[in-house]
Protein backbone atom coordinates (compact mmCIF):
# COMPACT_ATOMS: atom_id res chain seq x y z
CA UNK A 1 0.00 0.00 0.00
CA UNK A 2 1.54 3.19 -0.82
CA UNK A 3 1.88 6.05 1.52
CA UNK A 4 -0.36 9.16 1.34
CA UNK A 5 1.45 12.48 0.45
CA UNK A 6 1.40 13.39 3.91
CA UNK A 7 3.29 10.42 5.01
CA UNK A 8 5.50 10.78 1.90
CA UNK A 9 6.16 14.57 3.10
CA UNK A 10 6.77 13.14 6.64
CA UNK A 11 9.74 10.90 5.25
CA UNK A 12 11.36 13.55 3.50
CA UNK A 13 11.74 15.53 5.63
CA UNK A 14 14.43 12.98 6.93
CA UNK A 15 16.02 12.93 3.08
CA UNK A 16 18.14 15.54 1.99
CA UNK A 17 17.33 17.09 -0.85
CA UNK A 18 13.93 15.02 -2.62
CA UNK A 19 11.24 16.33 -3.33
CA UNK A 20 7.76 14.70 -4.30
CA UNK A 21 6.31 15.17 -7.53
CA UNK A 22 2.81 14.62 -9.05
CA UNK A 23 2.38 12.85 -5.34
CA UNK A 24 3.77 9.35 -7.20
CA UNK A 25 7.37 10.40 -7.60
CA UNK A 26 10.00 11.46 -5.63
CA UNK A 27 12.70 12.84 -7.12
CA UNK A 28 16.33 14.66 -6.39
CA UNK A 29 19.22 16.12 -8.67
CA UNK A 30 22.47 15.33 -7.64
CA UNK A 31 25.26 17.63 -9.03
CA UNK A 32 28.74 16.89 -9.34
CA UNK A 33 32.03 18.80 -10.34
CA UNK A 34 32.64 16.49 -13.76
CA UNK A 35 30.50 14.61 -15.95
CA UNK A 36 32.29 11.43 -15.22
CA UNK A 37 31.95 11.95 -11.17
CA UNK A 38 28.32 11.70 -12.16
CA UNK A 39 28.88 8.60 -13.99
CA UNK A 40 30.92 6.85 -11.03
CA UNK A 41 27.56 7.47 -8.81
CA UNK A 42 25.26 6.25 -11.60
CA UNK A 43 27.19 3.18 -11.27
CA UNK A 44 26.56 2.94 -7.58
CA UNK A 45 23.22 3.74 -8.04
CA UNK A 46 22.75 0.54 -9.99
CA UNK A 47 24.48 -1.52 -7.61
CA UNK A 48 22.53 -0.62 -4.92
CA UNK A 49 19.15 -0.61 -7.54
CA UNK A 50 20.27 -4.31 -8.15
CA UNK A 51 20.07 -4.90 -3.94
CA UNK A 52 16.60 -3.56 -3.82
CA UNK A 53 16.16 -4.85 -7.13
CA UNK A 54 14.30 -1.51 -7.13
CA UNK A 55 14.74 0.41 -9.90
CA UNK A 56 15.09 4.22 -10.58
CA UNK A 57 14.84 6.24 -13.67
CA UNK A 58 17.88 8.17 -14.49
CA UNK A 59 18.77 11.06 -16.06
CA UNK A 60 22.15 12.63 -17.11
CA UNK A 61 22.66 15.79 -17.85
CA UNK A 62 26.32 16.74 -18.28
CA UNK A 63 26.75 17.13 -14.89
CA UNK A 64 23.77 16.66 -13.24
CA UNK A 65 22.59 13.24 -12.18
CA UNK A 66 18.36 13.15 -11.68
CA UNK A 67 16.84 10.30 -9.74
CA UNK A 68 12.70 9.65 -9.38
CA UNK A 69 11.69 6.54 -7.85
CA UNK A 70 8.02 4.95 -7.72
CA UNK A 71 6.46 1.77 -6.69
CA UNK A 72 4.55 0.77 -10.05
CA UNK A 73 3.19 -1.87 -8.67
CA UNK A 74 0.68 0.27 -6.11
CA UNK A 75 0.69 3.30 -7.74
CA UNK A 76 3.15 5.08 -5.48
CA UNK A 77 5.81 5.40 -2.94
CA UNK A 78 6.64 3.06 -0.28
CA UNK A 79 8.73 1.98 2.19
CA UNK A 80 11.47 0.89 -0.17
CA UNK A 81 12.02 4.04 -2.35
CA UNK A 82 12.41 5.81 0.77
CA UNK A 83 15.17 3.30 2.11
CA UNK A 84 16.54 3.66 -1.51
CA UNK A 85 16.95 7.15 -1.42
CA UNK A 86 18.40 7.38 1.58
CA UNK A 87 20.90 4.86 0.46
CA UNK A 88 21.27 7.08 -2.71
CA UNK A 89 21.94 10.19 -0.15
CA UNK A 90 24.95 7.83 1.72
CA UNK A 91 26.64 7.37 -1.96
CA UNK A 92 26.29 10.66 -2.68
CA UNK A 93 27.75 12.15 0.13
CA UNK A 94 30.70 9.70 -0.07
CA UNK A 95 31.17 10.76 -3.97
CA UNK A 96 31.56 14.28 -2.61
CA UNK A 97 34.72 12.96 -0.45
Amino acid sequence: MPFTPQEVEVHLEQLEGWEMEEERWIIRKFTFSSFMKGIAFVDEVAAISEAFNHHPFITIDHRTVTLRLTSWEVGGITGIDIKEAAQYNEAFDKARG
